[in-house]
């Protein structure tokens, strides 16, 4: 038995979701078939989920905290050359 599902979406995102389909020779319906196939076969998100520069959340968030942390304790340089001298000096 089949049965319907609604989602709601943005305009640009279906219209070019139905561009890649196009190309791969399925429609939307079918595109959306495969996808939550794949969901139950893995049991998963079906590939790998990363942000806007290329990491997973876990690890981004992880590299922000580092950051902050090493704001608050690292030095910081005026000049290529203090830098230089500290790292020289040391």
């Amino acid at each position: 038995m089949n049965t319907t599902l609604q989602i709601r979406i943005d305009e640009k995102t279906k219209k070019k979701a139905q561009k890649v389909f196009k190309k791969m020779g399925i429609d939307m319906s079918t595109g959306v078939k495969l996808y939550l196939q794949q969901v139950v076969t893995t049991e998963s998100i079906p590939f790998r989920i990363v942000t806007e520069n290329g990491y997973t959340p876990e690890y981004e968030q992880e590299i922000l905290k580092e950051l902050e942390e090493a704001k608050k304790s690292g030095k910081s340089y005026a000049t290529v050359q203090e830098l230089h001298d500290d790292i020289f000096n040391s």
